[in-house]
Parts: structure tokens; sequence; C-alpha cells
């Protein structure tokens, strides 16, 4: 089967990986096998190409890269019955342990013993075909493309983040940061409720993008101007309701509460490889509410709704497609990080 490796840091090959075919070679009795058609490029794969790790979490043997992806179901187990040969779908990457007590207390994303596609020593679905269980495998409507339901692993962070802010209709959000996770968190903020989310970044075209994706979304570039005084003047000195940290920067992180408005929530969503501090007599005057998500749980479902409903629309922030042969290459661009870049995805053939 061939296959996209990280052989090690910096080297990627497109490859035919005998272990994989191995280890999926039997279908459980609630497994279902799947034809991989789109997977999205992640951050988390690319720096795992460029740094060789993440955290506690090191690539020390070769490891098929992917996790945001849709196919078609070729075939089932004896005990599946929501799911049938031919039914399209995405799939939801991180298989906690169900008898884990987080699992048991319904926060199987935080299981410890979650086992999650591209993070070592899992591997990814950079693949032709993929065996996975049908209670994290969820049925696209017909309205919903290949390409849009890639999209539902990182709006699934997004939603996630807005469920945890417990966004109220009408509130303020601010997202800091247009990568890919802080426009579809800018998106689900609006979906939960928020009048106005204002995105920062200091790329001029990621900010265009995200002001591209709906009237209610304000860019702001934070190189030359002052998102604290900016939020000020627009709430008569209140602040924003909620404050979404998504762009993983210490720098930013520090910040959160100063255009945090009293009684407020900040979302810390951005990963930090070192620990950061902030002013926590800044949340405390505020009575700040802060909330930290890992991942996500208990939201694929909602993304493919509104992805159906049209109530969120990701197509705009796919703004690359690569065919399968050409994935080194796609991995060699989404390393430069070019600013017009939003979501990459690989096209496997079918």
């Amino acid at each position: 089967m061939k296959s996209l490796v990280l052989e090690r840091k910096d080297e990627l090959s497109l490859r035919d990986f005998p272990d994989i075919d191995r280890q999926e070679e039997t279908l459980g009795p609630r497994d279902v096998r799947i034809k991989l058609h789109t997977v999205g490029i992640c951050g988390s794969d690319v720096h795992y190409y460029t740094h060789g790790r993440i955290g506690p979490f090191v690539v020390n043997e070769p490891m098929i890269l992917g996790h945001e992806a849709s196919g078609t179901v070729i075939e089932v187990g004896p005990q599946v019955t929501t799911l049938k040969v031919g039914d399209r779908v995405c799939m939801e990457p991180g298989i906690p342990d169900p008898n884990s007590k987080a699992a048991r207390l319904g926060m199987y994303n935080i299981d410890p013993a979650v086992r999650f596609w591209a993070t070592p020593p899992i591997h990814g679905i950079l693949r032709p075909t993929c065996v996975h269980p049908e209670a994290f495998t969820f049925k696209l409507p017909d309205n919903v493309s290949f390409a849009e339901a890639a999209m539902v692993e990182p709006l699934a962070v997004g939603v996630h983040a807005a469920t945890k802010a417990r966004i109220r209709p009408g509130d303020i959000g601010l997202v800091m940061g247009a990568g890919p996770i802080g426009l579809v968190t800018a998106l689900s903020a609006l979906a939960g409720g928020c009048a106005r989310v204002y995105v920062t970044d200091l790329a001029p075209k990621k900010l265009e993008i995200a002001e591209s994706l709906s009237p209610a979304i304000t860019g702001v570039n934070v190189g030359s101007d002052d998102i604290v005084k900016r939020i000020k003047a627009d709430t008569d000195g209140w602040g924003a309701d909620v404050v979404f940290e998504a762009t993983g920067s210490p720098r930013a992180a520090a910040s959160v509460f100063e255009p945090l408005a009293p009684g407020g929530c900040v979302v810390m969503i951005g990963g930090q490889p070192d620990p950061i501090s902030y002013d926590a007599g800044a949340a405390m005057v505020r009575e700040a509410r802060v909330e930290n998500i890992f991942r996500y749980a208990h939201v694929f479902p909602r993304c493919v709704a509104m992805l159906a409903s049209g109530a969120i629309d990701v197509k705009p922030l796919i703004t690359r497609t690569f065919g399968f042969d050409d994935s080194v290459h796609a991995f060699e661009v989404a390393a430069s990080a070019p600013p017009a870049d939003v979501k990459m995805q690989i096209e496997l053939p079918q």
C-alpha cells in the first residue's frame, strides 16, 4: 500500500508500507474499511515533518502522516448497523479506550490511552485505505463534498472551543490568529451566536480571507493596529465577551485578558510548546473564566449538520489541492507557509 511516510525529521517518501497492510488485514466486527478520497494537511503534520516531534510525541520510526480525511466505505464488519458499502463518510481520528475513566465521564478526548492518527506511534491515513470503528465514522449528506468533509476535523476544534465558551446570542468575540484553526473558530463563534467576531493576525492576506467569510468578521492587523483600543472603542469601553487564543504564541497568550470584558471568557486553543505566563491579576479583577481545549469531543455530527445546512461554509478556506503523487511536494509547500494559503488538501486516486 503506497503511503506518505515521514521517515525522519525533514525526510518524506511516497512508498509501499507493508506494516500497515498487515495491521489492517482483518476487519473487526464493528469496523469499516474506507477508501480514502481527500486528506487535509494539518499544522501538526507539518510540525512533525519539520521538527520530528510535538512535545512528548517523538517520531522515532517511520510514520504515515495525515488525520483530516473523508472517503467511501468499501467493506463493513458483521455487526455494523449504521453504515453500508458505498456510503460517503468522514472520520474522527482519535479512538479512546471505551473503558477508561475519561471515556466513561464523556471526556474521551483526554483519555491518556487515546490512539490518534499520525501521532506517534499511531500511523495516519495518507494512504489508499484504512480501517476505522463505525462509532467514529460519520455518513455525509449528499450536499457535503469530500473536500468539505475533510475539513470537519479542524472545524471540530472551533466548534468545541465555541461550545466551551458558552457563547450567548449577541456576544462580541475575538479570535487571536487567522490560521486554519483561528478561522474555523471565528465561523464557529458566529454560528454559536456571536454578533461580531474580530480576528487578528500579522498577515494581511489571511485577514482578507477572514473578512471574506462573513460581514460579521472584522480583521485587525496587530502589526499596525492596537486590538485592545479597537475593541474598547467599538464596545464603549466594555471589551470582548469571549477571547479565543489560536496563535500558540506566548506573547499573544500573555495578553489575552487585555481586550476581555468583565465576566468574560478566554478559551486557550493554540498549542504551547513551552509553559506560558499570563496576568492572573487581570483575570481576577474581571472574574474571567478560562477554558482550555484539547482537540474535541462529541462535535463531529454537529459539524457535518452545519456544513449540510449552510450554517458554516468552509469552502473558502480550501485554498490548494494536490494529487497524491505530489504529496511530498505538497508538504514542502505547506512547510513554507505561503501567506495566501489556509488549508491545503491532498486528493487520492479513485
